[in-house]
């Protein structure tokens, strides 16, 4: 098949362009309101952008009513945000946490999350979540659309506190297969991830770029002055 978005119809009885970019993991973004009431609500376009300083960035559309999200409204006016991983054994709170709630509503309240402070910034963690990152608001890059959805607010922040469970961790490293990381998929599909492998690439060196390893990054270019 072939079609062009906004021009021809793809002839399906659901539209497929999310299901094509797959799996997404799950921007399950805290955030306070000008109250300092609890804000939780994921978002399934959320990515890491850098690792130097480490940067991570989610993409809020406006609601039905060409608003913009209350998370990124937050996030601007606090300047701070959280990250929480989402997985499969969170996935019902995820999905209370996607509702849409009067406002000033604490969406931990409503899908009976615990509470987890942080230390750097302040919105609230979630506790049950194997990982969290503190985030500094950094600036959002606002991209036109169709009304009423289309435009959409790109949240960027820079990462600077990071928690881990302890059990989270097996062998130095997460163990990804125990964590279950929840992800998205198109319509209202969703997978998680409980197998992974290994594949290195041909003389990548000490994998410090794959790894997101400063240390190793400037480990490998004092080798290469050296060689050189």
């Amino acid at each position: 098949m072939y079609y062009e978005p906004g021009n021809t119809d793809h002839g399906l009885p659901f539209n497929p362009f999310k299901s094509c970019v797959v799996p997404r993991p799950i921007g399950w973004i805290s955030t306070l309101d000008a109250n300092g009431v609890a804000n939780l609500a994921p978002y399934s376009q959320f990515q890491n952008i850098t690792f130097d300083p480490p940067i991570v960035m989610f993409s809020a559309n406006q609601d039905i009513h060409g608003e913009r999200k209350d998370t990124t409204v937050h996030a601007e006016r606090e300047g701070s945000f959280v990250w929480n991983m989402a997985t499969y054994d969170l996935r019902e709170a995820v999905n209370l946490t996607a509702q849409s709630l009067p406002r000033g509503q604490d969406e931990f309240a409503h899908a009976g999350l615990e509470k987890a402070p942080s230390r750097l910034v302040r919105p609230w963690r979630v506790a049950a979540s194997p990982v969290q990152f503190e985030c500094e608001y950094l600036q959002t890059v606002r991209l036109p659309g169709n009304p009423p959805m289309g435009t959409v607010d790109v949240v960027f922040g820079r990462v600077v506190a990071i928690h881990i469970a302890d059990d989270a961790i097996t062998d130095g490293k997460l163990d990804i297969a125990r964590i279950k990381p929840l992800a998205r998929l198109g319509y209202f599909d969703y997978t998680y991830v409980d197998k992974t492998f290994t594949m290195r690439v041909p003389n990548a060196g000490n994998g410090g770029g794959m790894e997101g390893s400063p240390e190793k990054v400037a480990e490998a270019a004092l080798a290469k002055a050296a060689r050189a």
